[in-house]
């Protein structure tokens, strides 16, 4: 198995900004797309940003020109920069990875989750 852990999320006034990481271990032989999904209360998960193996990218309408997705391959990791943050950002972020492990095997996986809260 392979896992993702997310961190970065926190409490902020609207305008403000959080960076957010998420960090793929286990068997890893090769990660393809990786990208950002939330859910808010009440409300489908929707897909934020993605970023493909070769660093091209795709925005949700919402949050283009105030996010930037980003990855480090050599470490397995994905950022999310979060800028101008507005209340209807709130809600639980995922980090989600295609993921060829070692046995030679694509996997889907989701991080837990991290909380990202931005008063008015």
């Amino acid at each position: 198995q392979v896992q993702l852990v997310e961190s970065g999320g926190g409490l902020v006034q609207a305008g403000g900004s959080l960076r957010l990481s998420c960090v793929a271990s286990g068997r890893i032989a090769s990660i393809n797309a990786m990208g950002w999904y939330r859910q808010a209360p009440g409300k489908q998960r929707e897909l934020v940003t993605v970023i493909s193996s070769g660093g091209s990218t795709n925005y949700a309408d919402s949050v283009k020109g105030r996010f930037t997705i980003s990855r480090d391959n050599a470490k397995n990791a994905v950022y999310l920069q979060m800028n101008s943050l507005k209340p209807e950002d709130t809600a639980v972020y995922y980090c989600n990875a295609n993921i060829l492990t070692t046995d030679k095997i694509v996997r889907v996986s989701w991080g837990q989750g991290t909380q990202v809260t931005v008063s008015s």
